[in-house]
C-alpha cells in the first residue's frame, strides 16, 4: 500500500468542544482508544497551546474584538478542527519521531495559511503517544502513529453596510466596517461538481500535498479529493481502522488455513504411499518365507531314500532361489524408502502442527478484534445520537466528580 496523506476537517458547537479538548490535551484518565499510552504523552509536541480552555479562549477573542459572532444562531458550529495525517509506516521509514516533528511543524505552517492567521488557532498538537498495534506486532517493536490536531475558529471577512436608518442618505448601502465573522459554512462553502456537492475543504488534499512537496517532504501521495476518509469523525475513523485490521487478520488466517489444507492433502498422499509400501513389504516378506521353506525342503530331500527330482522341478527350485536373492534386495530397498517416507512424514506433521497453531493465533486475534469493534459499530450505526449523548454525559459526570473531590480535599 502506498503512503498517502489525509486532511480531515470537523466542525463543533461551542458547548461540545470540551470533549475534543480533553482528548487533544490528554486530560482524560482513560480512553476508549486502547492504543493511547498516557505515560508517553510527554512526547506530544505543541506548536500552539491555550493557557485556558478552548471555550474561554474563544470568549476572550470575542471580548478583544478579534472575532465576531454577530448574526450567528445560538447552536451554530463556531470551532473547527483540522487533522493532518500520513500512514504510520511513512514516518517509521523516514526517521520516526524526529522526522514527524519536523514534518508536522511544516504542516502547521500550512494550517496557519489555510486558517488565515495564527491568532485564530486555539491549539495545535502533534500526538506521539498512540501506539500502532498492527505495525508493532509486525515489526516486533513499539511503533507510534504520529498525526496533528489543529483546533481553530473559522473566520471570514464580512462587510457591514450602512442601513436606511443612517442619518446620511449618501452612506446607505456603503461599507460601514469589515469584521472577522465566525462562520464555518462561509469559510468552507459547498460547491457542485460532476459527481455531486463537495465541501471546499476537500481541496485541502491538493494544497497540503503541494505545500509539503515545496518544503522538501516527498514520498507520499495526495489524499483522494472528496473521499470518505476526510469526512469521518474520530470514532468512525478508529472503527474503520479496526475493521481494516480485522480484514487483514481474516486474510492472513484464510491464507494459513489454505496452506494447512494443502499440507493436509500432502500428508494424506504420503500416508497412502506409506500404506502401499507397507503392503508391498508384507507381500515380499511372505514370499521370502515361502522360498526359505522350499530351500529347506530341497536340502532335506536327498537324505530321504527313494526321493528323486525331475529336471523341471530342479529348474523351478533354482528359479525360486534366484528370486529369493532379488526379493532380499527389493525388501532392503523398500525398507530404506519406508524410513525416508516416515522421516518426511514426521517433518510434515511438525510443520502442520506449527501452521495450525499459528492459524489459531490469527483466528483468535480476529475474533478478539471483532468483539472489540462490534459494540462501537452497533452504537454508531443504530444509536449515533445516544452514543454521543452518553459520552458527553459520562465525561460531564467525571468532571463534576473531580471538582467535588478537589473541593472535599480543601
Amino acid at each position: 500500500m502506498s503512503d498517502r496523506s489525509v486532511v480531515r476537517n470537523e466542525a463543533y458547537q461551542k458547548g461540545s468542544i470540551s470533549i475534543r479538548e480533553r482528548h487533544n490535551e490528554r486530560e482524560n484518565e482513560t480512553y476508549y482508544n486502547a492504543d493511547i499510552e498516557l505515560d508517553k504523552k510527554h512526547l506530544n509536541v505543541y506548536f500552539k497551546q491555550s493557557k485556558v480552555s478552548y471555550s474561554q479562549t474563544f470568549d476572550n477573542m470575542i471580548a478583544a474584538g478579534t472575532i465576531s459572532t454577530r448574526g450567528l444562531k445560538e447552536n451554530a458550529k463556531v470551532i473547527d478542527e483540522l487533522i493532518f495525517d500520513v500512514n504510520t509506516d511513512y514516518f517509521d521509514r523516514h526517521g520516526g519521531y524526529e522526522y514527524a516533528k519536523s514534518f508536522y511543524e511544516e504542516a502547521y505552517k500550512c494550517a496557519v495559511n489555510e486558517i488565515g492567521g495564527e491568532e485564530y488557532i486555539l491549539s495545535a498538537v502533534m500526538h506521539a503517544d498512540e501506539r500502532n498495534k498492527a505495525l508493532s506486532e509486525q515489526y516486533g517493536r513499539d511503533v507510534y502513529h504520529y498525526h496533528l490536531h489543529v483546533v481553530y475558529v473559522p473566520v471570514v471577512d464580512k462587510e457591514v453596510l450602512w442601513t436606511k436608518r443612517c442619518k446620511d442618505p449618501e452612506l446607505v448601502g456603503k461599507v460601514k466596517e469589515v469584521i472577522r465573522q465566525v462562520s464555518h459554512s462561509k469559510k468552507w462553502p459547498r460547491f457542485k461538481t460532476a459527481t455531486g456537492w463537495v465541501n471546499s475543504y476537500s481541496l485541502l488534499q491538493d494544497r497540503f500535498h503541494d505545500h509539503m512537496k515545496r518544503a522538501g517532504y516527498i514520498g507520499f501521495e495526495r489524499g483522494e479529493r472528496g473521499s470518505t476518509a476526510e469526512h469521518l469523525n474520530d470514532v468512525e475513523y478508529k472503527t474503520q481502522q479496526e475493521k481494516k485490521r480485522a480484514a487483514e487478520y481474516t486474510a492472513v488466517a484464510e491464507e494459513k488455513q489454505e496452506a494447512a489444507d494443502k499440507l493436509d492433502k500432502t500428508v494424506e498422499k504420503k500416508q497412502e504411499r506409506l500404506d502401499k509400501l507397507d503392503e508391498s513389504i508384507s507381500v515380499k516378506e511372505k514370499a521370502k518365507a515361502t522360498i526359505s521353506e522350499v530351500e529347506a525342503m530341497g536340502h532335506s530331500l536327498p537324505l530321504v531314500p527313494g526321493v528323486h527330482f525331475t529336471a523341471d522341478e530342479a529348474q523351478k527350485l533354482k528359479t525360486l532361489a534366484k528370486k529369493s536373492v532379488n526379493y532380499d534386495k527389493q525388501i532392503a530397498d523398500s525398507k530404506k524408502k519406508l524410513e525416508a517416507v516416515k522421516l518426511e512424514m514426521s517433518g510434515l506433521q511438525s510443520e502442520l502442527t506449527a501452521m495450525t497453531r499459528e492459524r489459531n493465533i490469527w483466528k483468535q486475534r480476529f475474533e478478539d478484534l471483532q468483539r472489540r469493534v462490534e459494540p462501537f459499530m452497533l452504537a454508531i450505526l443504530n444509536f449515533p445520537q445516544v452514543l454521543k449523548d452518553f459520552i458527553s454525559r459520562h465525561w460531564q459526570e467525571r468532571q463534576q466528580q473531580k471538582t467535588q473531590n478537589r473541593e472535599e480535599l480543601r
